[in-house]
């Protein structure tokens, strides 16, 4: 078994391994809001695909398994044309248009039909890079407040725009921290409430709304990414004698030095 993570809180060296400790993420926080979900109410997993196109720039490519058929190769060209001119042959690039899988959590009520209670949003990379993937997630943003369910952003990546309800600007100095969380409950769409998650911190408990009778439930960030740390075995991945990407600005990067240096990871 592996040890655990050497910084307080979040630690920025998974950000470069982000498929998977989002997946784990989402799968985690669904496990521990079903053990103190009340009566009805259960924690589900959804997903949504989309395609990211290569005409857009820069291009994140998935690796899966897939199953593919191969059409009957063309027709061979032949070497030469007329009056004995010989014909190039050209390099054949094949770009495949990739799909991305964006998971979340959503609470049903089991006594309404399975009716949408709240929603828990992990971000990637794909919500705060311009594109297809940030268009629909900010068309989300916009359903679930019309239809007043309750969202909860954790943002977890220093990289990319901020995309979540509450402008950046909007939030005090105090509360404009590399991590963020932030909560709107559906039956009060004009507020939010923002968590501050410094670097140097550990992540914060918060409270997650449901039904406007029922209180709210705690759901412990770091214990989720601890946990993600511990099980993805990245003690023996991480290679902390290199900087994080993105890279920390200069003050917290000495402190994360010397915060290495005294566990003994450089």
């Amino acid at each position: 078994m592996t040890g655990g993570s050497p910084f307080p809180g979040m630690n920025p060296y998974l950000e470069q391994h982000w498929r998977d400790v989002h997946s784990r993420l989402v799968v985690y926080a669904a496990d521990a809001l079903q053990e103190v979900l009340p009566g009805p109410l259960r924690a589900r997993i959804e997903e949504r695909v989309f395609v990211e196109s290569g005409d857009e720039g820069a291009r994140s490519i998935y690796p899966d398994v897939r199953v593919v058929e191969h059409r009957a190769p063309r027709a061979v060209v032949p070497a030469t044309v007329p009056g004995g001119v010989a014909v190039a042959a050209p390099l054949v690039l094949r770009f495949e248009d990739e799909p991305v899988t964006q998971r979340s959590v959503e609470i049903v009520d089991g006594g309404s039909g399975d009716r949408v209670v709240t929603v828990l949003e992990v971000l990637s990379p794909s919500n705060k890079t311009p594109g297809e993937g940030q268009g629909l997630y900010l068309r989300k943003q916009r359903d679930l407040r019309a239809g007043r369910v309750n969202l909860v952003e954790v943002d977890l990546l220093r990289a990319g725009a901020r995309v979540l309800t509450v402008r950046p600007e909007q939030v005090p100095p105090s509360h404009r921290t590399p991590y963020q969380v932030v909560v709107r409950r559906g039956d009060r769409p004009e507020e939010v409430e923002v968590y501050a998650a410094p670097l140097r911190e550990r992540l914060p408990v918060i409270a997650v709304p449901l039904r406007e009778q029922d209180p709210d439930v705690p759901l412990d960030l770091q214990a989720l990414v601890d946990r993600c740390y511990r099980l993805g075995r990245y003690d023996a991945t991480v290679d902390y004698a290199a900087a994080p990407a993105p890279p920390l600005g200069p003050d917290d990067e000495a402190w994360a030095d010397a915060l290495l240096r005294a566990a003994g990871r450089r």
